[in-house]
């Protein structure tokens, strides 16, 4: 599924491509090596993505947020907002857009507040999505309460949290933690980062708990939807959609009684579909017996 998504855009983005690779080897005055952001802390954030990996990325984020957000999801929050393309790729049917910064102090800039409200306004019509701009680090979402959020995006933040020294670890276990049972988190992402490759600790991401044999347990907090290389990019990237369980955080007694509250509600289900076929039955046998001779 996920595959085919991030080759959703494949065919009409090959010219501009082809375009921005020629110009990438053949003209270096076209592309700075870095674009530096104002920003409030001594910190400096940096992009340095060619544009054959920026435009190629760009096709798939539009794709998969398009594509594998729900339109019943109400609430969503991106990990490290830096300027406001989010919301030219998520559904209009978004209610609230939570915002989380890449400063270490948690402030939001002033100029990407702007550029959120200048992408906002230009959905046209759209006046049901409001944007909260939140002053919490990506890394730290002290603002946002646990299983509260439907949908938690992040689109090449990973590596800016790094540059910003921010803990781009963390931020996903915050995303697990605001997170309700069965939302969704979507990504594109720098593969690997450091020694550390981001498709593995999304999957890998547990929760450790203490039994009362004192031996420690490890759930894990997400379920893979899909994922997969994005193709067709000069550094490598990842796409993927996981889901937050629905036991997450649940203890093993919780995970046991919840476990056998389902088998009870399956054998109910069964019960009550073998009572209805019986029913059905016997109420076309009466009606066949009730049914007068033909005369010959």
């Amino acid at each position: 599924m996920i595959q085919q998504l991030v080759r959703l855009a494949a065919a009409p983005a090959l010219v501009l491509l082809l375009a921005a690779a020629f110009l990438n080897s053949s003209c270096n005055c076209f592309i700075p090596n870095t674009v530096t952001f104002r920003r409030s802390s001594s910190s400096i954030l940096q992009m340095a993505l060619d544009p054959v990996t920026f435009l190629r990325t760009e096709f798939v984020t539009a794709a998969l947020f398009t594509n594998q957000i729900p339109r019943s999801a109400d609430t969503c929050l991106q990990l490290g907002v830096y300027d406001g393309r989010a919301m030219n790729f998520i559904p209009r049917t978004i209610r609230e857009f939570l915002t989380s910064s890449l400063e270490t102090d948690g402030t939001m800039n002033i100029g990407i507040q702007r550029s959120l409200k200048q992408a906002l306004d230009a959905r046209a019509l759209d006046e049901a999505t409001t944007i909260r701009y939140l002053d919490q680090r990506a890394d730290n979402l002290t603002l946002v309460q646990e299983n509260s959020v439907d949908v938690v995006v992040s689109m090449q933040s990973a590596e800016k949290m790094v540059e910003g020294g921010l803990d781009w670890r963390q931020s996903i276990r915050e995303a697990g933690r605001v997170l309700k049972p069965g939302g969704r988190f979507l990504f594109v992402e720098k593969t690997e980062l450091g020694e550390d490759n981001y498709l593995d600790f999304v999957g890998n991401l547990a929760v450790a708990q203490q039994q009362e044999d004192d031996e420690e347990e490890r759930f894990p907090i997400f379920e893979s939807v899909g994922w997969d290389d994005v193709d067709f990019v000069l550094i490598p990237h990842v796409a993927g959609v996981f889901i937050k369980r629905i036991d997450a955080g649940l203890t093993r007694q919780e995970r046991l009684a919840a476990e056998k509250k389902r088998e009870q509600d399956l054998l109910a289900e069964r019960s009550l579909s073998v009572f209805e076929q019986r029913r059905k039955r016997k109420k076309n046998k009466d009606t066949k017996e009730e049914k007068p001779a033909v005369k010959k």
